[in-house]
């Protein structure tokens, strides 16, 4: 069975690996829930810019000179996500980028309209990027609000046959195997085809 995640990983690997030797950066941010606090929307395009400016070998001096003045404000300030935005837009402008969303639906909603409209600015000043999104569907309609007629959608879902072999070879891996017993195993099997259908 593959998960979003799974399904992220294997798209985040073919691009890092067609990026090799061209000018092509990939940025990547993975939303979890757990950690819905700390991903604010700064720290999550903070984050893509750092990825960005790593590609580059070097800070590029429009990123030292950006970070220079801020700390010399006030007894030095972070910068905030318009600005953030802004170093992107024009270093993504230089190469081809991409920027690979997983669990937009973890984000949490007071945020999901700021990172939205981020990179929605990312794109508009940057023609050279494109973004990879996974997510459960019920984020569909904010995507499509916030980014526009761009966005395609691909529904990705579990076949029941799938599921089983997944979980066949999860049972067959257990690491413990003392622990489960043939009435355990077969209730396993049974009851989570079922939830994953729902």
């Amino acid at each position: 069975m593959l998960t979003s995640c799974n399904f992220s990983s294997l798209v985040i690997d073919k691009l890092c690996d067609e990026a090799v030797g061209r000018d092509t950066a990939v940025t990547c941010f993975y939303f979890d829930y757990a950690a819905r606090r700390e991903q604010s929307p700064i720290n999550m395009v903070g984050s893509l810019l750092r990825q960005l400016v790593k590609s580059f070998g070097r800070i590029p001096d429009l990123v030292s000179q950006e970070f220079h003045n801020q700390q010399n404000l006030i007894g030095g300030r972070r910068l905030n996500i318009s600005r953030i935005v802004t170093l992107f837009q024009v270093l993504a402008a230089t190469m081809r980028t991409f920027i690979c969303v997983d669990a937009l639906d973890e984000c949490a909603p007071e945020h999901r309209v700021v990172v939205l409209d981020s990179l929605r600015d990312i794109l508009r000043g940057s023609p050279n990027t494109r973004i990879f999104m996974t997510g459960r569907c019920h984020v569909r309609c904010e995507i499509e609000g916030r980014l526009g007629e761009g966005a395609s959608f691909i529904a990705i879902e579990p076949r029941e046959d799938d599921v089983l072999k997944y979980l066949h070879r999860r049972l067959e891996d257990d690491t413990t195997p003392r622990i489960m017993n043939s009435q355990l195993r077969a209730e396993i099997l049974r009851s989570i085809p079922e939830v994953s259908e729902t």
